[in-house]
């Protein structure tokens, strides 16, 4: 499993990166059974204390133990879905700039409704971009979680699209440059059809 240091800042090269670690029994259980108690926690308490708690968790704390606990989980369960929605969240919150200019690369190329099942605000700079994904990771907890798991997965896919459109742009000037973002147009694309995914569970009462 990657290591950190704590407090962890998530710069957005960790998105690209990170690795799970083993997944025995006992540590799927453990990552169900907190995934569970959080999200059950938070929703009784109806505390928007609480949430902003939780929500700010990994900013306050670092990523390290909720690395530990849901990195490795199956990508299409309640530990999986609120790990991916972790990640993206501190990603954005760590480079709203960069992020912002791809969520607009993305969306303006996007032929789906995707773009507009995520919500932005247009223009959509590096504020409108964080208020996104803030209003998306809250509502996991205070609202609807499908919703909530249907934006992200429409957010991300919006992202993917952006970073290939970045990589096409800088292909022949930037081959480093066009091979990052390559690889993160994937890993957003993957975290899209996870999410995706983790929502029809939910819809089905079978997200676990």
């Amino acid at each position: 499993m990657e290591k950190f240091d704590r407090p962890v800042r998530m710069p957005i090269q960790a998105f690209d990166s990170f690795v799970g670690g083993d997944d025995p029994a006992n540590a799927s259980r453990l990552a169900r059974n907190t995934a569970q108690a959080l999200l059950h926690r938070v929703r009784e308490a109806d505390d928007p204390a609480v949430i902003d708690r939780t929500v700010g968790y990994a900013r306050t704390n670092g990523l390290a133990d909720l690395a530990e606990l849901w990195s490795s989980a199956n990508p299409h369960s309640l530990a999986g879905s609120l790990w991916r929605l972790y990640l993206v969240h501190e990603a954005i919150a760590q480079d709203p700039e960069t992020s912002s200019y791809v969520y607009r690369q993305g969306a303006a190329i996007d032929n789906s409704i995707n773009h507009i099942v995520a919500g932005a605000m247009e223009p959509t700079g590096p504020l409108e971009i964080r208020s996104l994904t803030e209003q998306i990771f809250r509502g996991a907890f205070s609202g609807d979680f499908e919703d909530a798991l249907d934006r992200a997965a429409a957010f991300c896919a919006v992202m993917s699209l952006g970073c290939a459109s970045i990589a096409t742009d800088y292909e022949h000037t930037d081959a480093d440059r066009a091979d990052r973002a390559t690889k993160r147009s994937a890993r957003y694309l993957g975290f899209a059809k996870d999410l995706a995914a983790s929502a029809r569970l939910w819809r089905r009462g079978l997200l676990d």
